[in-house]
């Protein structure tokens, strides 16, 4: 079969041909890759940006983390799941022993491993991961939109460390997917929302088509101004998703006395912080990376219940064997979301959703 792969610690990717995976072994199962988007984080990987050198032992390896399909085959011990079953995949795997494991806070494992990072994810025909990693799909949402399951439930966990409650002024920095999705959980929650962009106008059009009225281009006014002009005052939570340092400074200054601001972007270099004015502002900084259990669950009722405004964060699908020029796609910001599709999906198959997407 053939597979996207990271081969190198260096800048590209290689479409290989692999072998197909064979039984899989106790608790794990085989799942056939219905559709699987492309993240920054394998944007990150492909370039070889700074933070991603912990992969280098990995390699090679497939990528691909935001995946769903169906159950191909169930190794021993497995009993709920079975071979048709349609599933999608939290990539997160903890060790289970750790302090934190113990405790109930797997997010905080030290030893945990990414699907698709450290082990072989999902741009490949198949991928067996554990079965305990599988989340069973409600009955009619279509298998490529809940490919957006791992990045809502991203967006789900940061609106959820931001606490953010009914009538909260809320500003969002960034409207990638992980942004776009922020937004909208923010907005499902009853805040007010600003999505900030600069020179992002694909993705502010997209941000309007799934309902987030305030989607501004920053390239003719400045944050503080924005927020001021749309919520006629400071915000009451603020979450960067740019992976741009600076944005955290703009984010905090558009910030009231004793907001939050979460940062949830990845980043590349170094924040530069006023910490006297940031004490005496009592305002916070908190980090949201990866996702919660509870929060994927989100995701999946989000998704099932919005399935056609959702979908419409998927602007380009191509076939797994144009994954390479894919992935220079969602490097543009010709794209939102990217999904890698089979070579020959089954034109019949119901699950799969007949969206438009631009060429």
């Amino acid at each position: 079969m053939i597979a996207l792969r990271k081969t190198v610690a260096a800048f590209g990717l290689d479409l290989a041909e692999v072998a197909a995976p064979g039984e899989p072994g106790p608790g794990r199962v085989t799942i056939a890759v219905a559709a699987a988007g492309i993240c920054g984080s394998d944007v990150h990987a492909y370039e070889w940006t700074p933070g991603y050198a912990f992969m280098a032992q990995a390699l090679p390896v497939t990528l691909g983390h935001e995946f769903a399909g169906t159950v191909r085959a169930v190794g021993a011990g497995v009993a709920d799941l079975a071979p048709g079953d349609r599933v999608t995949c939290w990539p997160t795997i903890t060790c289970g022993a750790c302090e934190d494991c113990r405790a109930g806070r797997p997010q905080g494992c030290a030893a945990r491993t990414i699907i698709g990072l450290h082990a072989d994810g999902g741009f490949a025909e198949t991928v067996t991961v554990p079965a305990a990693n599988c989340r069973p799909l409600p009955p009619g949402l279509p298998l490529d939109v809940a490919a957006l399951t791992e990045p809502l439930g991203v967006a789900v966990n940061a609106v959820d460390v931001a606490e953010v409650r009914p009538g909260d002024r809320v500003v969002v920095l960034g409207p990638g997917p992980i942004g776009l999705g922020i937004a909208f959980v923010a907005q499902e929650r009853g805040a007010r929302v600003l999505l900030a962009g600069l020179d992002d106008e694909l993705r502010l059009a997209t941000a309007r088509a799934i309902g987030i009225a305030q989607a501004v281009d920053l390239r003719g006014e400045s944050l503080e101004a924005a927020v001021a002009r749309v919520f006629g005052g400071p915000a009451d939570r603020v979450i960067e998703a740019t992976g741009v340092a600076r944005s955290v400074t703009d984010g905090l200054a558009a910030l009231r006395s004793g907001g939050i601001l979460v940062v949830a972007g990845i980043h590349s270099g170094p924040l530069s912080l006023d910490l006297t004015g940031f004490v005496r502002s009592k305002k916070q900084i908190r980090a949201a990376h990866d996702t919660t259990a509870p929060a994927l669950d989100e995701a999946i009722r989000l998704l099932a219940a919005h399935a056609e405004t959702l979908s419409r964060l998927i602007t380009h699908r191509r076939p797994l064997s144009d994954g390479v020029a894919a992935f220079e796609l969602a490097r543009s910001r010709r794209a939102v979301k990217v999904l890698l599709v089979p070579d020959q999906p089954d034109a019949d198959d119901p699950t799969v959703s007949r969206t438009r997407t631009r060429a």
